[in-house]
């Protein structure tokens, strides 16, 4: 008991601590979660040995893992599932996943016929949605044509892995595994059906729940969590993984409120970011074994480089090809391939998975954690750099034009294309604040040089 308070102590010190250090570094160049793993690996049991690895905190662990997925899930709407992006998305990631089946015949360290080879395949095929959706939400993409790619290429770069994790990594027979897939779904379908016909008919215990939603009783959290708990107990109980439950516990409360409950969302995303998912990330850097990561430098550059091989370089093609996304800019298909090729939460679960069944040691699991630790890291910043050129200014390129006059034809169509895009991003975020584009026209001609901080019918948060 002492032993966990205290590693539990250290765990909220370090989720304090790294914020503030992640606001002192420049341009937020560094994502908190890599200074959480960071901190993770220094003071686990390799390195310091202050927080230690122990039932209570690796349950509390695969809460945090639960909660990263339920809101993943969560973030996840049908239309990027079924839509022109979503279906392209699908298809790009039964390719990377082939490539990925071919590198693994070809590395000699692995079988692909054994769980860790397929665990590598997996692993190399993944996108941390969970763990893009905060990064993407802080730099404003959220809603942009960029963030709209990134989200039809992660959702199924989060989805699909969990699915072929069941399926590929299971011990038991094939046709064992799909029957217990089934009576799975089935116990979620009727899990989301029940409150579905309960707000639809309106009784008491429907009203009772909504009516005490902000009260001490807190019956909405309650229910949620409920949800989550349940369906990741239930995963368990048939040797599934617990991402398969959380991740469905997310799809169930995005169908149960399609249009979403801010109220809700914020009281579940400070239950979630408060603490269990630093937790979670700072508990997966104290597995890693930094020894092993010295000792096998070369496995995790190679494994860094592959990710970029099998996963960014066919969404790259995708997007080149695609009839709706061949006319984006270079830089931004580069954007996207970078975002949707950080990877951590997915490799973690593998790895475990792997670890558990003697698959695979636990220093080279350490070494694929680390290489997905640096791709939070990494991919985000490459993206960054690329999204820079996307976002120059007519200064630039007029710049441009005086070093190079005899291009100004590629030029100027370059920053046209630009300039669309940031019409795109406009509409796109009038559309959330219920405006349209006349009625920025509108406004532009009652606030002479189109300066008006607060339009004449704004509300008290001035939208």
């Amino acid at each position: 008991m002492v032993t966990d308070l205290v590693s539990l102590a250290i765990i909220a010190l370090i989720a304090v601590i790294c914020p503030i250090i992640c606001k002192l570094i420049p341009n937020k160049a560094v994502p908190e979660t890599v200074l959480l793993l960071a901190a993770g690996a220094l003071a686990g049991p390799h390195l310091l040995n202050i927080v230690h690895v122990t039932d209570a905190t690796s349950l509390l662990s695969d809460l945090g893992l639960a909660f990263l997925f339920l809101l993943a899930g969560y973030e996840i709407s049908p239309k990027s599932l079924t839509g022109a992006e979503g279906k392209r998305g699908a298809v790009t990631w039964f390719a990377t996943f082939a490539i990925a089946f071919l590198v693994v015949v070809a590395w000699p360290s692995f079988s692909v016929f054994s769980v860790d080879g397929m665990a590598v395949a997996i692993a190399l095929t993944t996108t941390a949605l969970g763990t893009l959706l905060p990064i993407l939400q802080e730099r404003g993409l959220m809603g942009t044509r960029i963030g709209t790619e990134i989200l039809a290429y992660g959702t199924w770069g989060e989805l699909l892995p969990v699915l072929a994790m069941t399926l590929l990594l299971s011990t038991r027979a094939k046709w064992e595994t799909m029957l217990i897939l089934l009576a799975f779904i089935a116990i979620a379908l009727i899990a989301a059906t029940v409150p579905k016909q309960a707000e639809r008919l309106g009784g008491w215990l429907y009203r009772f729940v909504v009516e005490n939603a902000n009260t001490n009783s807190q019956m909405l959290v309650r229910t949620v969590n409920l949800l989550l708990i349940g369906l990741t107990a239930i995963s368990a109980l048939f040797d599934l993984d617990i991402v398969l439950g959380a991740f469905a516990a997310g799809f169930i409360m995005r169908y149960l409120i399609p249009d979403g409950n801010p109220t809700l969302e914020m009281k579940h995303s400070a239950m979630a970011y408060g603490f269990f998912i630093p937790l979670f990330f700072v508990m997966s850097g104290a597995k890693i074994d930094v020894t092993a990561i010295a000792a096998n430098p070369e496995l995790l550059v190679l494994f860094i480089a592959l990710l970029l091989f099998v996963r960014a370089l066919p969404i790259f093609v995708s997007l080149s090809l695609g009839k709706t996304s061949r006319d984006m800019t270079v830089p931004e298909r580069l954007t996207v391939a970078f975002y949707c090729t950080t990877a951590l939460p997915i490799i973690v679960a593998v790895t475990t998975v792997a670890v558990n069944a003697g698959a695979m040691d636990q220093g080279t699991a350490s070494v694929l954690v680390a290489a997905g630790g640096i791709t939070v890291f990494i991919m985000p910043l490459l993206a960054s750099v690329t999204a820079r050129s996307v976002n120059a200014h007519l200064g630039e390129a007029l710049r441009e034009i005086r070093e190079q006059p005899r291009a100004v034809a590629r030029i100027l169509a370059e920053h046209r294309r630009h300039e669309r895009e940031l019409h795109r991003q406009l509409k796109a975020r009038l559309r959330e604040a219920g405006l349209k584009h006349s009625d920025v026209f509108d406004l532009t001609q009652r606030c002479p040089g189109g300066i008006c901080p607060v339009p004449p019918e704004a509300d008290d948060d001035g939208k």
